[in-house]
């Protein structure tokens, strides 16, 4: 299963996540603080604070920026 790190609100994370379920991918919204300085468990997996992140276990993938998320996705499993 993929995980998503997203911010309510965040349009870069409503794309990634509105692709997701477009392609039907089985995934996992984590939501993170609002605070950048309160984004530890995104820094632990990604090694930044920012959103959108997504981990791929599987593909063993943990990959940041919407639309590089979006490229993968495309080039992945779409």
């Amino acid at each position: 299963m993929l995980e998503l790190y997203r911010l309510e609100g965040c349009p870069y994370c409503e794309t990634v996540a509105d692709r997701l379920e477009e392609l039907d991918i089985d995934h996992e919204s984590v939501w993170v603080e609002a605070l950048h300085s309160e984004r530890d468990e995104v820094k632990r997996v990604s090694g930044q604070r920012g959103v959108p992140v997504l981990v791929d276990e599987r593909r063993g993938v943990t990959m940041a920026e919407s639309e590089r998320i979006l490229e993968f996705l495309e080039s992945t499993y779409a």
